[in-house]
């Protein structure tokens, strides 16, 4: 858990199949500030565009749990690319998706306040990782606000008194790093109203 698999900018050896746990994928500023591309699941595979165009990794990959991965070299995952076109449009596929999702961050990023980043952030979380509770669906916030932040593009502050405003309104409670949403016809009717 934390290893990192490879760093911004290293030279590119090839890409990874996730078989187990989750790897997150983020960029890092001058300042140290980091923002999450994309958690990856088990059966993915990452790092595949430095493969094909020669440059380093765009991103940084660390785990975020215990991990699994294979690696496939660059000159291996090529050699396949020309021995089976299924193969490569499976991987043009996927590199299609990511990019789709690159984009939705940018727009989010670009077109959405931090309390509307930090409310979709719930949802999402929610309707994938939520446990229905008594009082309404309970998920696990990350280790810090910190952590948080990176996923909504901010910083630690801004998503406390968003968390705070939220919890103030009674759409939200939280109990250390459990968070139930207690209204969430409340947080949609919120997303929407900015």
């Amino acid at each position: 858990m934390g290893e990192v698999l490879f760093a911004e900018g290293d030279a590119c050896q090839g890409l990874y199949v996730l078989v187990s746990g989750r790897v997150r994928i983020f960029k890092t500023s001058a300042s140290g500030r980091e923002q999450v591309l994309a958690v990856e699941e088990p059966g993915s595979s990452f790092a595949e565009l430095p493969v094909f165009d020669g440059g380093p990794y765009p991103a940084s990959a660390s785990a975020i749990s215990d991990t699994e991965a294979l690696f496939i070299s660059r000159a291996d995952v090529r050699a396949l690319c020309l021995e089976r076109p299924e193969v490569t449009l499976k991987i043009l596929q996927v590199v299609a998706a990511r990019q789709r999702r690159v984009v939705a961050v940018i727009e989010e990023l670009s077109f959405t306040t931090v309390r509307q980043r930090v409310v979709s952030w719930l949802l999402r979380q929610a309707a994938t990782n939520g446990r229905p509770s008594e009082r309404g669906t309970t998920i696990t916030l990350p280790a810090s606000h910190q952590e948080l932040a990176a996923h909504v593009g901010t910083v630690r502050e801004l998503v406390s008194r968003n968390l705070t405003r939220l919890q103030a309104r009674g759409f939200i409670a939280v109990d250390a790093r459990e968070l139930t949403i207690l209204d969430p016809e409340g947080l949609e009717a919120d997303l929407e109203s900015e």
